[in-house]
């Protein structure tokens, strides 16, 4: 067997292992088994040939999306079931139906009014609220963005017009208009980095390579030509796997997550990478990840309609004892009415059908007593979500400082659910922290460096002095007959609030953001008095080297800020600054940094 048949065969069952719930392809025996061929690998792209991807039997769907649960044919029928799940507005229905027979003491109008007020009321705030998720995917798809227009020349389109094979440049801080193949990048090995604060939650940077086959493929005019076809597999949610082979100039090429941009994801420290389009709009792993618009309840209307359920019990039981005596009075008393005319009767006041009058009575009853169930509780609720929403969108002290981004409430109906979080399972603290680090002690060659004290350590004191002085007040009642002694000994509870306030109180220098050591021993360049200087140089420069971060220029401080793919690192790099040793760029084989032993002293560039 030839080696080629051999990795072939290979491939082929490698995918029968992994992917053993798929039915594999039926091939002729005259036919070369394709490893991408079959049920869930049927994904075919014509790279900078978006044209033959609107024919059938391909026709990829586009890249407009929409997020919003009602469009103009479903918004009444949707709405309507919507407002009718509320058993108070059932109800309403109900009297409102009863008010049109001949028993109703009310006129329809006045049933019929209030009803169709809240109804409309909360159709129009979910129509209000459903507006905005339509004009928030309208700026959406209006983003623009540089694509191959053809003769390798570029230019802007909207996200909403990009197909499947389009060759896309996106910039520096853009997001991603789709899931792209990564090509190639402002760096010369072809890596970029990503962040994907959007799709799961973290803030680290991830690093992302283009293949080596398409590393010439950096400028715009050498699109021009380009061509290639890409085999992968079909929309699914997997945002961390991908399978796929790419042919380009008659070879194959495998492919695999890290060469994949996904959509809503952001470009960071990299000046341009140009992509291809493999999934757009809704078949994007981030839109496969999403679900359609739940309706969702909050805790209090579900206890509302739990009360309604009370009290419609309990009007039903006042109507029925109203209704019974009344039959029982139109039976044995009404004979003797001789002011009701008794022989001129009907179907209400018939004494000769008495069951029938109390059934007649019941309606009239729970019309009448129907007020017992308040349906302005319900207007006023939904006056009070949309002021609280408004007010949400409009608080200052809940936007973002940095950024300066308001809070964005899409949906009123779960205002209150806001602050009613009472557990909260996580797998690591940097779920539930702001994800900073702060350099504040080190220990080289097994002598510690930094005095300075955390907030958790000044939170522990704290614990533990209230603790302490809990104790001293409960045996304060027994020891008496020491107030009076004048030994010139304080008590332990004033030396631990002496304690905490020299920590807490303490004057500290100013801080730079992710540097808080103290310890005079080694800032303004006296570690170089240590006797072992030359242990603390040797780390303080692995400080500098040992990362994979990127240095920027920052034009405001004339420094660099550092672009890290974790905390970590960055805490790192700014220590080692302070310290003197100053990370200031990197290339593919070296890695510079500033070093400066004494504030006094001008920094040298070291390789």
């Amino acid at each position: 067997m030839a080696p080629g048949r051999r990795r072939h065969e290979r491939l082929r069952w490698s995918k029968l292992y992994t992917f053993s719930c798929l039915r594999p392809a039926v091939v002729t025996d005259d036919e070369q088994p394709h490893p991408l061929r079959g049920p869930g690998f049927s994904r075919l792209v014509h790279c900078n040939q978006p044209g033959l991807h609107q024919k059938k039997p391909l026709n990829y769907c586009t890249n407009c999306i929409s997020t919003t649960k009602y469009n103009i044919i479903t918004f009444l029928p949707k709405a309507i079931f919507e407002q009718f799940r509320r058993v108070a507005n059932l109800y309403f229905l109900l009297t409102a139906s009863l008010s049109l027979t001949p028993v109703t003491p009310f006129s329809a109008m006045s049933m019929i009014a209030p009803l169709a007020f809240v109804v409309g009321l909360s159709m129009a705030k979910e129509a209000m609220e459903d507006w905005n998720r339509f004009m928030q995917d309208m700026k959406v798809n209006n983003r623009k963005v540089r694509v191959h227009s053809g003769e390798g020349r570029f230019g802007y389109k909207h996200w909403q017009e990009i197909r499947v094979g389009d060759v896309v440049r996106v910039e520096k801080d853009q997001f991603f208009p789709a899931d792209l193949l990564l090509l190639s990048s402002s760096y010369e090995d072809g890596i970029c980095y990503v962040e994907t604060m959007n799709l799961d939650g973290e803030t680290n940077l991830k690093v992302k390579r283009s293949l080596e086959v398409t590393l010439p493929l950096d400028t715009d005019a050498i699109f021009g030509d380009f061509t290639s076809t890409i085999r992968c597999e079909d929309p699914n949610p997997n945002l961390y796997t991908f399978v796929g082979n790419f042919e380009y100039e008659k070879k194959v090429y495998a492919l695999d997550p890290g060469q994949i941009l996904l959509r809503d994801s952001k470009l960071r420290n990299t000046t341009y990478v140009y992509g291809v389009a493999i999934f757009t709009g809704h078949d994007s792993k981030v839109m496969q990840n999403s679900t359609e618009s739940p309706s969702k309840r909050s805790r209090i209307e579900k206890k509302m309609d739990n009360i309604i359920y009370v009290l419609f019990t309990f009007l039903i039981l006042i109507s029925l004892m109203s209704s019974i005596g009344y039959g029982v009075l139109t039976k044995f008393g009404m004979p003797h009415w001789w002011y009701l005319q008794p022989s001129e009767t009907s179907d209400v006041y018939d004494a000769s059908k008495p069951v029938l009058s109390g059934f007649y009575h019941l309606v009239t009853a729970l019309i009448l007593y129907g007020y017992l169930i308040p349906i302005s509780l319900y207007v006023s609720i939904e006056v009070v979500k949309v002021l609280q929403a408004t007010f949400i969108n409009q608080d200052i002290h809940m936007r973002d400082e940095e950024t300066g981004n308001p809070a964005e409430a899409r949906t009123s109906n779960l205002n209150e659910e806001l602050g009613q979080v009472d557990t909260i399972l996580s797998d690591k603290t940097g779920t539930l922290t702001c994800n900073q680090m702060d350099f504040l002690r080190c220990s080289i060659a097994g002598v510690p460096y930094g005095v300075g004290s955390s907030e958790v350590d000044i939170a522990a004191v704290k614990q533990i002095a209230s603790e302490v002085s809990g104790t001293i007040e409960q045996h304060s009642s027994t020891q008496d007959f020491w107030e009076d002694s004048g030994d010139g000994f304080g008590s332990p509870e004033s030396e631990l609030e002496v304690g905490i306030a020299r920590m807490v109180e303490k004057p500290q220098r100013p801080t730079t953001k992710g540097f808080s050591f103290e310890d005079d021993r080694l800032i303004h360049g006296n570690w170089a008095k240590e006797p072992n200087a030359g242990t603390i140089l040797v780390f303080l420069r692995v400080l500098a080297l040992c990362h994979t971060a990127i240095a920027e220029p920052n034009e405001k401080t004339g420094g660099f800020t550092y672009e890290a793919e974790s905390p970590d690192e960055a805490a790192f790099l700014v220590a080692a600054r302070e310290f003197g040793f100053e990370f200031c760029k990197r290339t593919q084989s070296s890695v510079f940094i500033r070093e400066r032993y004494s504030p006094s002293e001008d920094p040298v560039e070291r390789s």
